[in-house]
């Protein structure tokens, strides 16, 4: 009955029952996390096509579980037995963009680079970033709060987000937020949508703030032999008081991995690549390079310096986007995403180097280390059942690790299904509970991403 109430209320092309097509919808980039196969996959192109989904899955009680394009790292978007996919990715329109309020209004599945390649011709920029910005959709980048190379200097995706359209679990489409510079009508629901994973609403429609274009970047790269000094040079910037565009740490594992998928020749002799960004106009950003250079210097770099060639400069950023999937191709991955106060960004390497000896375990490392964000990539060889085993012992550690150290279970990829023990660990059970009224105000039957998030998973 399910699938006959979906094609009384859809367009045929919009339903997707195909096994194999099916399969591909089932899981995000979360190599570890448990999927299932979805009953049906809907490909809605319009916000009243998802209403009509929704509600004929309140009907039946059937979980929908939502998607963008499947480029999430903690199982946020894999399917459960039984569940609808709601795939959004073919709701790509850019509604609108206004030059003097300086906000876009687009549908959930315009990818990430798409919409900032058509703020750029108005002379606008949307800052969020993620990694997978060349792939990553703005729906999903809001179900996860993503964040990005950038965001040390201009925060993540929530500061960005004015306003929202959303399918709630009960089956009403709504608009929550403003298009106006200030408002505080009433409780920030939209705000409370923003890195919910879909278990709150389905977002169609987004209203996003936009900057002028900044100036251009100027890069310095400094090579050290362990994490840990190049974490006590990003602890250095910080304390200088310079805020750069960007501060990225790629270790040497991410680098011959990159190589040996592209050809880029940018393997270096270091441990460790330590990259800095300013785009502050003229004299500032010269004095904002010069900081940067001097705190690369004064932490033991055995080589630093100002490029003074962009392309080389873009080459090795392009490097730290493609680690992820340049190291994926070598084996099953487990990403970490932890988050720690800025001083203790050298304390938490030093402890990742540990869990990595004490479990036998390669751990490569990419950071967000400008705002303490960590990503540390587990890989195990395939098939190989004791290396995941150790794998999974080190990504505790490197949990209660960052727990201990004040900080957070994950600064932008989201809970989802690999991140659960360690949300319950960070947040307690009051907390907790509060969390669950808010789902069970918003979601009363709990078909919305059911078991994401929170252990519980009921639909009734």
């Amino acid at each position: 009955m399910l699938i006959e109430d979906l094609q009384a209320v859809l367009p045929p092309e919009v339903l997707v029952r195909d096994p194999d097509v099916l399969r591909s919808f089932a899981h995000d980039e979360a190599e570890w996390a448990p999927w299932a196969l979805p009953e049906v996959v809907v490909r809605p192109r319009s916000a009243e096509d998802v209403q009509a989904a929704v509600k004929v899955c309140l009907k039946h009680r059937t979980p929908v579980v939502t998607r963008g394009a499947g480029t999430g790292l903690s199982g946020g978007a894999n399917a459960v037995a039984g569940c609808v996919v709601l795939v959004t990715d073919r709701m790509t329109a850019i509604h609108e963009i206004d030059a003097v309020e300086r906000l876009a209004v687009v549908g959930p599945g315009v990818v990430n680079d798409d919409l900032r390649a058509a703020c750029a011709e108005h002379g606008l920029w949307y800052p969020p970033d993620p990694a997978s910005s060349p792939w990553s959709t703005i729906g999903g980048n809001v179900a996860t709060n993503a964040g990005g190379v950038c965001c040390v200097k201009y925060g993540v995706t929530r500061d960005y987000v004015l306003g929202l359209q959303v399918v709630t679990g009960t089956g009403e489409l709504v608009r929550l937020g403003r298009r106006t510079a200030k408002g505080v009508a009433g409780y920030d629901l939209a705000g409370l949508m923003v890195g919910s994973e879909g278990t709150l609403g389905v977002i169609t429609e987004i209203t996003v703030r936009l900057r002028a274009q900044r100036a251009p970047e100027s890069t310095v790269a400094g090579y050290f032999d362990s994490t840990v000094a190049a974490g006590e040079a990003a602890a250095a910037i910080r304390a200088a008081g310079v805020v750069p565009s960007a501060l990225e740490l790629v270790d040497r594992h991410c680098l011959v991995a990159v190589d040996e998928w592209k050809n880029m020749g940018l393997s270096a002799d270091a441990e460790v690549v330590l990259l800095g960004r300013s785009d502050a106009p003229g004299a500032a950003g010269e004095h904002e390079a010069a900081v940067m250079l001097a705190c690369f210097e004064k932490a033991g770099a055995t080589w630093a310096a100002q490029s003074s060639d962009q392309a080389e400069a873009d080459a090795l950023f392009a490097a730290r986007r493609l680690a992820y999937p340049a190291l994926e191709r070598l084996g099953p991955l487990l990403t970490e995403d932890v988050c720690v106060p800025t001083h203790l960004v050298p304390e938490m390497l030093a402890r990742i180097d540990l869990a990595a000896k004490r479990h036998n375990t390669l751990i490569a490392n990419v950071a967000h280390i400008g705002d303490g964000n960590l990503h540390p990539l587990l890989s195990t060889p395939a098939g190989d059942e004791d290396a995941r085993r150790r794998a999974q012992a080190a990504f505790d550690d490197i949990v209660a690790d960052a727990l201990a150290l004040g900080g957070t279970v994950t600064g932008e990829h989201g809970v989802g299904l690999l991140k659960r023990p360690g949300l319950q660990n960070e947040l307690g059970p009051a907390v907790l509970q509060m969390h669950q009224a808010v789902k069970n105000a918003l979601d009363p039957h709990g078909i919305l991403n059911p078991g994401k998030v929170f252990a519980v998973h009921s639909v009734e």
